[in-house]
């Protein structure tokens, strides 16, 4: 049992994480000018990952007889909360915006090797997650390049 409840917490956690995510590229398309298409494009498909991932993970929760998450962490919110602050005053430039996607994109690599460092995952949630991994290390690559190269 004991097992299964590390796993439920882990999987939870990563349902948590990804509605961060989520928020925080909504947030970012809110952030963005009309003209910058490539990146609300980029962003729509990251939010379609995450909503993909979330529902991945929620039915192993389900299947483990368990409620699913909801909501956004706390850490998530007050990052949002702080990012608020900050823009009120320093504005939306493109490279802040994709400043403040890339530390959301570290933060939720971590989140997924805390979780593939768990001793009590099942073999067959192991694997889910490090398809996921794959995914999220790809994104978080691109976000990083699109800020790269965006002038301050």
């Amino acid at each position: 049992m004991g097992n299964t409840k590390v796993a439920i917490e882990t999987l939870n956690d990563l349902i948590l994480i990804n509605n961060d995510r989520i928020a925080g590229f909504e947030r970012a398309l809110s952030e963005l000018k009309h003209e910058d298409t490539d990146l609300k494009y980029t962003f729509i498909n990251l939010i379609g990952d995450s909503h993909r991932f979330k529902m991945e993970i929620a039915t192993e929760v389900a299947a483990l007889g368990k409620d699913i998450e909801t909501g956004t962490s706390t850490s998530g919110k007050l990052h949002r909360t702080w990012l608020d602050l900050k823009a009120a005053f320093n504005g939306h430039s493109k490279h802040s915006i994709l400043e403040e996607c890339e530390f959301g994109e570290d933060t939720i690599k971590k989140a997924y090797q805390t979780a593939l460092d768990e001793d009590n995952l099942p073999a067959f949630i192991r694997e889910i997650l490090s398809k996921q991994q794959v995914e999220l290390n790809a994104a978080h690559d691109t976000v990083k390049a699109l800020r790269d190269g965006v002038l301050h």
